[in-house]
């Protein structure tokens, strides 16, 4: 997945090709809620056309003189990265039912017979024991946590092990589909692999042993490397080291299909390997690491019979530039987009002898213009350019491709006007010339010929007028479009659009009637973002699946929503009025509603939270944050099981919360800042939760150790209130903090859309005090880890446990009571990044181990009773003295007290040449008493009498009194 910049939270799609690319730059006020982009997550019609075209005369013995078969498979469904642009997600969850039967089981019928396999035919002589060995022996290498090999066993017949093909005239093994099902969570970033295979892939093997082997398809599981490690022949070895006998491991590969796509921990250090398999016709290596390739190209130009070449999301760095030509003979489908290009394209792209039909270099950093050069691939159908550098005008020159369906220059530099050249694209499916610097204007002759167009999305950093005709009727019927204009008012043709499923306008001003909010009420999805609209909603019905109205100042009460709305966000808006119209009307006492997401956040509502809480039991999170809502929380929000997200923070609510949400078990983030709730803290919460924000309130009591037992947290705020007691030594056993790798997986939901081939995707976000100043963490909050127990009333020490917690970035313990001195595990904390111990009562010396912590960039040890000399190295003395002010005993820098030297110091020694050594009192403490003179003149007399024996030997010796130096001259002594 390639996520956009974000501000707090964030919407995505994963969208094909074919869709327009929706990203919301900054608005004033920033938007909070912004849609952005992800690749198409199906195979294009162009790239299934080429692989059946390949290989139908392959499935038919008569027509190809072959009894081989090769495996095709399309997974519509499936977001793996095996497709041009793909995204590593699987919307297909192995638990769907279709027909009384799981998908997969389904799906893996229908392969079987695109295979020719049918058990039941007169041609089938069970499995080959070659075959079966050889698969037995590539399942040693394999990890497999969820028993998805289980039928893998010789007391069955291989033909009939899940995933395997054979031919159902030789019976011999043809093809092997073993992608791994992953739904997308409600609730984290990426879906959980634990599930996956996992280990090696012993490619080799099976491509010697499995002689008839076609198909081989093990995306989006989690292997970890790729090995060549053929049992018989000790000259191969790792495919990631290259070889010269290669060769003699594969020396009759029949291998045409190849997908390891979102493999993500799969690391391919070398290709070297490719070559041999000169039979591949289809390659996808998508989403694995291929970093340490710089040769790729050579090599996979090696593949004469390839048509298709999946490197997406591969990190491959170099292009080829002084490469003229590049041997691809057959490649019609050329995807490497979300690499890391940083040139311009290569001429070799511009050269190719075979008919690429589809061409995607999004998400990478090309600059430069785009070339005339690019004619040359007159059938291309599909340039998809977003999100990359190149600048200057868009050439008009593009209107002239006879055959273009998507033309995706979004996300670039490009300057001036739209050319009109381009109204002549008849066969034009998908134009997006979005989030450029476009200027000038837009008419009916930039568009005149797009009979066909599907997806449309227009708008420029800079000023661009529409300037159509009122009664202008568009050629096309949208089923999306993507507006930002500097007009007044809507272009009149957009009330002509009768298919449009997905509408979104952004950071323009226009006026909402009735007639307007008629319109919308068919379109599944509806953004509106950043806008000035004039519209009064507390009449207006709203009816699609995705409702975002962000930012756009409505004002009025609440609409109403329909039960069709899935994700529903108003925030910050001018809306006011109270919860109940909206939750406890008529129309959703049925609890018949689908709602899932629900923002209302930064506006003027009033009024309790109600107690109708019950009619939406499908909610999964709930942000009603930075209003004026008062009362008390409700026992209702009890009946939300599914609840995960829960945000009131900021309003005027009062009171204990309430002992139902208990049954809330699915709670991993509960928000309740800067309100008036007093009681304990609860120590019911789910033990899954990830963050416990409760700062800024009336909440008093003892912290109950049942707060260690919630193994998940990552954040832990309940500064500002009135606690007292001892900090629980159990903290220092909360799992999660007692690791680095806190959380891989963001905090964001991800929600299916009712349109095709798209997910929905919101960041949740939460405001923190760490460094001493309060940051948003949106995108990043998983990364963020946090403990404030700031402004309160502990007392007692602090515990050394506390610092087992090395995965800690943030602690805050300041303005307490708490004393004893700051333990000396605190050295610990490797990844601290932020340490407020201030205004408490502290004593003793700072630990010498802090000055350990490198990533440390905020400390703040001021007012306590800490004594002694500051730690030397440069990490402590980088402070400023604020960060020690306030402790009268501290010396040394960057404070401007001076020290004493140390006892490491203090306690030099010289030695004479014959080894003998001696000592000499170099720090005297002076009394006021009588015995002060005779002690000093013994001083004297013991250097007289070493002074000619040589070198001395330095000691130190502490009498009551003030502190000397050895330097102290005469007249400071008195003498």
């Amino acid at each position: 997945m390639r996520p956009r910049k974000a501000l707090g939270k964030t919407i995505t799609s994963s969208k094909s090709r074919h869709h327009c690319t929706v990203v919301f730059a900054t608005t004033r006020p920033p938007p909070l809620l912004e849609l952005d982009d992800f690749p198409q997550a199906e195979l294009s019609t162009r790239e299934q056309d080429v692989i059946f075209d390949e290989t139908r005369m392959a499935m038919h013995p008569e027509n190809s003189g072959s009894e081989k078969k090769i495996l095709v498979e399309v997974e519509h469904t499936t977001n793996g990265a095996g497709t041009p642009g793909g995204t590593e997600e699987n919307q297909t969850g192995e638990g769907q039912v279709e027909n009384g039967r799981t998908i997969e089981e389904n799906r893996s019928d229908e392969l079987r017979t695109d295979l020719g396999d049918d058990t039941d035919g007169i041609f089938n002589n069970g499995c080959n024991q070659q075959d079966m060995h050889a698969l037995l022996n590539f399942k040693q290498g394999v990890t497999d946590p969820s028993a998805v090999l289980s039928s893998w066993t010789t007391q069955l017949d291989c033909c009939h092990w899940k995933g395997v093909i054979c031919s159902n005239i030789t019976s011999r093994v043809t093809g092997i589909s073993l992608p791994c099902s992953t739904t997308p969570p409600i609730y984290r970033d990426e879906e959980d692999k634990s599930h996956c295979l996992t280990g090696s892939i012993r490619l080799s093997l099976l491509l010697v042993e499995l002689e008839f082997l076609e198909y081989l398809n093990l995306r989006n599981n989690d292997f970890l490397a790729l090995q060549f490690d053929y049992l018989h022949n000790h000259n191969c070895h790792n495919l990631s080291i290259p070889t010269s006998s290669h060769s003699q491991c594969v020396n009759s590969s029949t291998l045409r299909h190849l997908d390891l796509a979102a493999n993500w921990n799969l690391v391919i250090s070398s290709l070297q390997w490719l070559p041999y398999i000169s039979t591949l016709e289809y390659l996808n290596l998508c989403s694995v690491d291929l970093s340490e390739e710089t040769n790729w190209l050579p090599l996979v130009t090696k593949l004469s019979s390839l048509s298709v070449l999946n490197m997406c999301d591969s990190k491959l760095k170099d292009l080829s530039l002084s490469l003229q030509y590049a041997n691809f003979t057959a490649l019609q489908v050329l995807d490497l987009s979300g690499n890391e290009f940083k040139s311009e394209l290569p001429k070799w792209l511009f050269n190719l002898s075979s008919t690429v039909y589809i061409l995607d270099l999004s998400y990478n950093s090309l600059m430069g213009h785009l070339p005339k050069d690019l004619l040359n691939l007159r059938e291309l159908e599909d340039l998809v350019m977003y999100s990359n550098n190149f600048d200057g005008p868009i050439p008009d020159w593009l209107g002239d491709f006879k055959h273009l369906k998507a033309l995706i220059l979004a996300a670039n530099m490009f300057s001036g006007s739209i050319p009109t050249n381009l109204g002549n694209l008849s066969t034009l499916i998908t134009l997006d010339v979005g989030f450029n610097t476009l200027t000038g204007v837009v008419s009916k002759r930039n568009l005149a010929k797009m009979s066909k167009l599907k997806s449309l999305c227009i708008s420029s950093y800079s000023t661009l007028i529409f300037d159509f005709d009122s009664d202008w009727t568009p050629p096309f019927q949208l089923e999306e479009l993507a507006l930002k204009f500097s007009n007044p008012d809507l272009p009149a043709w957009l009330y002509t659009q009768r298919s449009i499923e997905s509408l979104t306008i952004f950071e323009s001003s226009f006026e909402a009637p009735h007639r307007f909010w008629n319109f919308v009420s068919s379109v599944i999805e509806l953004i509106l973002q950043g806008n000035s609209i004039v519209a009064n909603m507390s009449n207006v019905l709203l009816n699609s699946t995705l409702v975002i109205l962000e930012s756009n100042g409505l004002k009025g009460c609440l609409p109403q929503l329909s039960p069709n709305v899935v994700i529903g966000s108003l925030l910050n808006n001018l809306l006011s009025g109270e919860l109940s119209p909206l939750l406890c009307g008529h129309n959703v006492s049925n609890g018949k509603n689908n709602l899932l997401f629900l923002d209302i956040s930064l506006n003027n509502l009033s009024g309790g939270l109600t107690n109708c809480w019950k009619n939406w039991k499908s909610l999964v999170a709930i942000h009603l944050g930075n209003n004026n809502l008062s009362g008390k929380i409700p026992p209702s929000l009890g009946f939300l099981s599914n609840l995960t997200s829960l945000h009131l923070h900021e309003n005027n609510l009062h009171g204990e919360i309430p002992l139902s949400l208990h049954n809330c078990h699915s709670l991993l983030i509960f928000n309740v800042r800067n309100n008036r709730l007093s009681g304990n803290i609860p120590d019911w919460v789910s033990h899954g939760v990830l963050a416990l924000q409760l700062r800024s309130n009336h909440f008093s009591g003892k912290i109950s150790p049942q707060i260690c037992e919630m193994s998940s947290l990552i954040v832990l705020d309940i500064a500002q209130n009135t606690i007292s007691g001892h900090i629980p030594s159990c903290l220092g056993n909360i799992k999660t903090l007692l690791f680095n790798n806190v959380s891989r997986h963001k905090l964001s939901f991800q929600f299916p859309s009712a349109v095709p081939n798209r997910n929905m995707k919101t960041d949740d976000s939460l405001e923190l005090v760490t460094k001493g100043q309060v940051l948003q963490y949106g995108k990043n909050l998983h990364f963020m880890t946090l403990i404030d127990m700031s402004s309160n009333n502990l007392s007692g020490t602090i515990p050394p446990q506390l610092f087992s917690l090395i995965g800690l970035h943030s602690l805050n313990l300041s303005n307490n009571k708490l004393g004893g001195e700051i333990p000396n595990e605190i050295g610990n904390m490797k990844n601290l990044e932020s340490l407020d111990f201030s205004t408490n009562q502290l004593g003793g010396k700072i630990p010498k181990s802090l000055s350990r912590l490198s990533f440390l960039g905020y400390l703040n040890l001021s007012f306590n009773n800490l004594t002694g000399k500051i730690p030397s190295g440069t990490q402590l003395q980088g402070f400023s003295v604020l960060s020690y002010m306030g402790n009268h005993d501290l010396c040394g820098p960057p404070l401007t007290k001076s020290c004493f030297p140390d006892d490491e110091h203090n306690n030099r020694e010289l030695v004479h040449e014959d080894g003998n050594q001696f000592k000499f009192l170099t720090w005297f403490y002076i009394g006021m008493e009588s015995g002060f003179v005779t002690g000093f003149l013994g001083v004297c007399c013991i250097f007289h009498s070493q002074r000619r024996e040589g070198v001395m030997k330095l000691r130190r010796r502490e009498d009551d009194g003030e502190v000397l130096t050895s330097n102290v001259s005469s007249d400071e002594l008195n003498i």
